[in-house]
């Protein structure tokens, strides 16, 4: 049986609410607020993050994309952002106007360089989208200073990074605006949903008129808006996985723990913690020669392992620039993502750790670093 990369963790509980929300027929609303489960797991969110705010949406890329309309980036703008994540990124980006423009990335956790992101600032710059890639935090304090310097807004990508925290700060709480991603895969989920985090309440309440048409308070169209809400089926199950999700991300601890030791020994970089970080885990990255191949040899074992991201978005037809990102294409030929989620057993990682040992042969030769 295959042990895939990712699985939502349902159960009967999320069963039970969305059998709820069937049966009163409260599907969605279209009020300011939202719905009572939206305004509920809002609420939620914004407990276990220390957001004073949460605004629920409909995926990750519509906070996203929400997020840029909230703070103006419009067309002529350029927005600097990782090519090494999930297309998304760039998408929100073009979808406002705006033009994304790509930076280099750090080996040690895959997320923006710094340096690399100070060069490419231009007059037309307005802000900047630092992704919390695998759950590894970027270099906040950093590039929160640049963005200081030159005048920028920030947005933190923290869709793949729920529960990670550097020094007790959660991702998402640096800037002005977080935004996470509920989607299927993802560390929690609602099947399909989005939400955004700030402590500005402007912001707020300017969030909640572009998920809904751009319709304030009082029925006005005072601001461009579009149809992002949550419905409430998603809601009553992103409201359960709440509550659950402390465990959920204690699992993927324990489980990703158990990995390291299992491949402590191989000729592998294995992912790290920076001082002071805690991981949640979302995916166990790993980086090795001879990807494609042992990748083949995983998967036809049963496991898994799939890579995030090849090519990365510099390289695809639509984005395609000519641009050198070496640490970007380095990461695109080297990673790859194994399974450690809540419902991966022991049993299953000494598998991975069996088929390793049969493809040892391949990773005698150590990385280039």
């Amino acid at each position: 049986m295959k042990i895939p990369i990712n699985t939502p963790d349902i159960g009967e509980e999320e069963i039970r609410e969305v059998r709820k929300v069937l049966s009163e027929k409260s599907l969605t609303s279209s009020s300011f607020d939202g719905g009572t489960r939206v305004q509920q797991f809002e609420k939620l969110l914004s407990k276990f993050v220390k957001s004073k705010f949460a605004v629920a949406v409909n995926s990750g890329t519509a906070a996203l994309q929400a997020s840029l309309y909230a703070l103006d980036i419009k067309t002529g703008d350029e927005v600097l952002i990782p090519s090494f994540t999930f297309v998304a990124t760039a998408n929100s980006v073009k979808s406002v106007g705006a033009k994304p423009v790509f930076v280099d990335i750090l080996k040690d956790n895959y997320t923006m360089d710094p340096d690399d992101l100070r060069k490419k600032i231009t007059k037309r710059t307005k802000a900047v989208i630092p992704v919390h890639l695998y759950g590894h935090i970027a270099y906040m304090k950093e590039i929160l200073e640049i963005a200081r310097k030159n005048n920028l807004k920030t947005i933190e990508d923290a869709s793949q990074s729920l529960g990670s925290k550097l020094n007790g700060k959660h991702s998402g709480t640096f800037s002005q605006l977080g935004c996470f991603s509920l989607y299927a895969a993802k560390v929690m989920t609602s099947g399909e949903g989005g939400a955004i985090i700030t402590d500005d309440k402007k912001l707020f309440e300017k969030l909640k008129q572009i998920r809904n048409h751009g319709l304030s308070k009082n029925h006005l169209i005072t601001t461009f808006g579009l149809n992002l809400r949550l419905p409430e089926i998603n809601a009553a199950i992103a409201k359960v996985q709440m509550k659950k999700l402390p465990l959920l991300l204690g699992q993927r601890k324990k489980n990703a723990q158990i990995l390291t030791e299992l491949l402590k020994n191989y000729d592998i970089i294995l992912p790290k913690q920076r001082k002071g970080e805690t991981l949640n885990w979302y995916l166990y990255t790993i980086a090795l020669k001879n990807r494609n191949n042992i990748m083949k040899k995983l998967n036809s074992s049963g496991i898994g392992a799939t890579i995030y991201y090849s090519p990365p978005i510099h390289k695809t037809p639509y984005y395609k620039t000519k641009t050198s990102l070496p640490n970007t294409e380095w990461a695109a030929c080297h990673v790859l993502s194994l399974p450690i989620h809540p419902e991966v057993n022991m049993k299953e990682m000494e598998r991975m750790k069996k088929t390793f040992r049969i493809i040892r042969a391949m990773l005698m030769t150590r990385l280039n670093q």
